[in-house]
């Protein structure tokens, strides 16, 4: 059983006990997160699509840990004319553990 789960603008394949890697929460490692956008579910013999969601699922979660990304470079300059610039980007995401995939 799995679903597609709608979480800050992105979506995520959800299965239960699997990970997902999603932008940063505020919330503590070990706080409970409850997402109602389910844009699909699938027990793998039917497929519910939702119109934009289907009612009555959640996908419940757990905050496991924040991370970074790696390092993203990115240089500018322009030629001839002794101009660059190097920049860094590391990205915050928090990893959640997929609990259970509840239907009322």
């Amino acid at each position: 059983m799995y679903a597609v789960v709608e979480i800050k603008g992105k979506q995520y394949k959800a299965e239960k006990g699997g990970l997902l890697e999603v932008d940063l929460f505020s919330q503590e490692p070990g706080a409970k997160l409850e997402f109602d956008s389910v844009v699909l579910l699938s027990d793998g013999q039917n497929v519910k699509v939702g119109q934009p969601f289907v009612s009555g699922a959640k996908v419940k979660t757990v905050v496991e840990k924040h991370i970074k990304a790696d390092k993203v470079l990115v240089l500018k300059f322009k030629r001839r004319k002794g101009y660059q610039k190097l920049q860094g980007h590391r990205q915050n995401y928090t990893i959640l553990r997929v609990e259970d995939l509840a239907v009322l």
